[in-house]
């Protein structure tokens, strides 16, 4: 089985790469399709995962063995760099194993030529071992290499955190994610479950940050009765935080967005005891069935879903409609690179500046649907300050009917606080192991 592990984990980086495709959503559905045992679905996981991570490590240790790597086709230099993955973190696989399998691939794959260069590539790096970072003079280019996060972003983050930060940043994105699970609070409590999930062999703790979280110590949370009755959802600790902020009372009215696949809104309805209303808004529409499916899982009723753009909610309601507005926005997703590596590979700053636009037009949009003294909850899963500060700061300027709202810390759970600053709260992936996460709060005047 072993091989065919390799060779799932190489069409796995080919669809990625080829299709633009989320690397879990891919493996998911691979290891679905496939079934294979625990061990081989974990190695699987790891390869992947790891060769995406550390692609431009990967690719800095191969230069020296390749002239022209370029020239190679594709599926020839993801063989040679899951590989080198595999020979360089994989301490429990030796490396004659991994080179017999990657030759294997190659002579099925292609012919006895292609082959033999595999041979000869993964030998010499055996043998001569792989070149070390310490020629890289440039503090931040080192970094990129040795961190595989690309120079633009690593210069970004070093002049918005300064150097030790980003390196912690950096560091702390080649770790791996943890499992979280949000308890639904309308049906049960944090005992009940845990209780439940020890009966189906699940091994889980509260979490110390968020009192709404569990976090998995062995086992697929997602894959027990407990989800599948709708007991829990999976949901990183970090994106709960917007559903303290927004704070929903029972009985009123609530416009969520940009609301797939669901995990705010469905998180809104059960801290309102599944009273009053919420809208719950996304562009796509298949995916706006995921949102239904997720509500009547978590037996809520108080949840209407709208396939609709953001940009458009002017159309739809009328002015002064909701007590509070969650804009979730769409983001560079670069706080989420620990679940979704291949991000970093594909964002550039046109991107950044693109989405900081369409953010701000959502804003506008929302704006005028905010009741007098309601609540304008803006979030997103990016740490970038042209996302989130500048995009917060553009708001208020183009806004004066509304005001920093600075009662988002007494909202925050207490591990929280320390990273509120007014009306804002930023969290780095390194802070509570968690995702990346950024929230302002706004308050429209009377």
């Amino acid at each position: 089985m072993a091989a065919n592990v390799r060779e799932m984990a190489l069409d796995l980086l080919l669809k990625v790469e080829r299709e633009k495709g989320y690397s879990n959503l891919v493996l998911n559905r691979m290891i679905e399709k496939y079934k294979p045992s625990p061990p081989d679905a974990a190695l699987l996981t790891e390869i992947a995962y790891g060769t995406i991570q550390r692609k431009l490590t990967l690719e800095y240790f191969l230069a020296p063995f390749v002239k022209k790597p370029d020239k190679l086709d594709h599926w020839v230099k993801l063989l040679l760099l899951l590989s080198l993955y595999q020979m360089k973190y994989l301490t429990k696989v030796p490396d004659h194993a991994v080179i017999y399998e990657a030759v294997a691939i190659a002579k099925k794959r292609g012919h006895r030529g292609i082959a033999a260069f595999v041979n000869g590539v993964l030998r010499s790096a055996q043998r001569k071992g792989l070149p070390s970072f310490d020629p890289i003079a440039d503090p931040l280019e080192k970094l990129s290499v040795e961190t595989s996060h690309p120079l633009w972003l690593v210069r970004d983050w070093a002049e918005q955190f300064g150097l030790e930060t980003a390196v912690a940043i950096c560091r702390e994105n080649l770790e791996a994610p943890r499992q979280t699970a949000r308890i639904n609070g309308y049906l049960t409590d944090a005992e009940a479950v845990l209780k439940r999930l020890e009966e189906e062999g699940i091994k889980a703790e509260k979490s110390d940050a968020v009192p709404d979280a569990l976090r998995s110590v062995k086992g697929n949370l997602a894959k027990t009765g407990a989800y599948e009755e709708g007991l829990l959802t999976i949901q990183d600790e970090s994106s709960m935080l917007a559903g303290y902020a927004v704070d929903p009372k029972e009985g009123e009215t609530i416009l969520d967005a940009c609301a797939a696949p669901g995990g705010k809104a469905t998180h809104l309805g059960e801290r309102m005891n599944n009273t009053g209303t919420i809208i719950a808004l996304d562009v796509h529409k298949h995916k706006t069935r995921l949102i239904a499916e997720h509500a009547k899982r978590l037996g809520l009723t108080n949840i209407s879903v709208r396939n609709a753009d953001a940009r458009e909610a002017g159309k739809l309601f009328a002015e002064e409609t909701f007590d509070k507005v969650l804009v979730d926005a769409p983001c560079s997703g670069l706080g989420v690179l620990k679940r979704k590596p291949e991000i970093k590979y594909m964002r550039s700053p046109e991107d950044v500046k693109k989405l900081a636009e369409i953010q701000l037009e959502i804003l506008d949009a929302a704006a005028p649907l905010v009741k007098k003294g309601g609540s304008l909850v803006y979030s997103t899963c990016t740490i970038h300050r042209r996302e989130n500060q500048e995009v917060a700061r553009a708001f208020l300027a183009k806004h004066p009917e509304f005001a920093e709202d600075r009662s988002l810390r007494s909202r925050m759970p207490a591990k929280v606080r320390p990273f509120v600053a007014g009306f804002e709260m930023e969290l780095l992936p390194q802070h509570l192991k968690s995702d990346g996460f950024y929230i302002a709060c706004f308050k429209k005047k009377v």
